[in-house]
């Protein structure tokens, strides 16, 4: 289970701002619920002295999404939408006394949700219309624009980095040979060479010194270890009782606000559920949803994602289990 702060746990539980906000006139829209997150945010800004009087959000996702999104809105009311395009990613992380590095997504998500939220407020298009080809990762819908931004405005260095910045490479592996290139590149733009395989030359940030020696292999060991045998794989009636496990324990939570959670289907990464008696219509219930499946994510230790089904479709699903 990663490790969060204080502040990111108030921020959760306690969201600042969640909603959207009444008359805004600036409306920004970023990610997409078919990869796990999805964030709008809402301005009202004042035109004659462009100062943002109040923010909200409405957010999919898991419970760093929430806290990023909560602490944005928090850091952004009272500034003028210069003052606001100021703020980094890392500002917003730092805001919230850190981020587990592999949450920092959640952050750049609510960079780009303030970036496109000011765009609309001035009647401008982002520029989103990349070349055909662009898109480095099809799994979570990563633009190669997208990749160099973060890397320069965040030195990364690695892959790994780049997956915990923009969830690029966290799906089927298959766009890393394009992340390496591009790290490659930028890395090389400034001075830097990127080492793609772990070697003795490497540096903990993934950079090698260009004037070091590159110093001989050490010889292999005789006889070397065996490797710890690998987890043994659930099989999907394991995954579904762990599911039923965590919805459980969930419960009496939602139970105490006269709600409550049913698990309809569980489809591969899919896992349905239907929202009852409080909880259905709730302006919090998209928070408990990605409450629900953060626990899910971190019990089951694969990403899996939340869809809540409406009573229709959860008379549909019923009748379809029953086939």
């Amino acid at each position: 289970m990663w490790d969060y702060s204080e502040k990111v746990k108030e921020h959760f539980y306690n969201p600042k701002n969640a909603g959207a906000v009444v008359e805004a006139n600036a409306v920004g829209d970023v990610g997409s619920l078919s990869c796990g997150d999805a964030l709008r945010l809402t301005l009202k800004v004042d035109p004659d002295t462009d100062v943002i009087l109040d923010a909200g959000f409405q957010t999919f996702g898991c419970g760093s999404a929430i806290a990023s999104s909560s602490a944005l809105t928090e850091m952004i009311k009272g500034l003028t939408v210069d003052q606001a395009l100021k703020i980094s990613n890392q500002d917003i992380a730092d805001f919230l006394d850190g981020l587990p590095p592999e949450k920092m997504h959640c952050s750049v998500m609510g960079r780009e949700a303030l970036q496109a939220a000011v765009a609309n407020y001035r009647g401008e298009e982002l520029e989103d219309d990349h070349e055909e080809g662009a898109l480095v990762c099809k799994c979570f819908a990563v633009d190669e624009v997208m990749v160099r931004e973060t890397i320069r405005a965040n030195n990364l260095s690695s892959v790994e980095d780049v997956t915990n910045y923009t969830k690029a490479g966290g799906g089927c592996s298959a766009c890393h040979e394009g992340l390496e290139r591009l790290l490659s590149e930028e890395l090389a733009a400034r001075g830097e060479v990127f080492v793609a395989a772990p070697t003795k030359a490497k540096s903990k940030s993934g950079l090698v010194n260009l004037q070091a020696p590159i110093p001989a292999a050490e010889p292999a060991p005789a006889a070397a270890a065996a490797p710890a045998p690998a987890a043994p794989k659930m099989t999907n009636l394991q995954r579904i009782r762990r599911i039923e496990t965590v919805l459980e324990s969930i419960r009496p939570t939602l139970q105490r606000d006269h709600g409550d959670v049913e698990l309809l289907e569980v489809d591969g990464k899919n896992v349905y559920v239907k929202l009852t008696g409080a909880c259905t219509g709730c302006q919090m219930a998209s928070m408990t949803l990605s409450g629900i499946q953060q626990r899910l994510i971190e019990e089951l230790g694969e990403f899996v994602k939340v869809i809540p089904v409406s009573a229709a479709g959860a008379a549909a699903a019923h009748a379809q289990l029953e086939v």
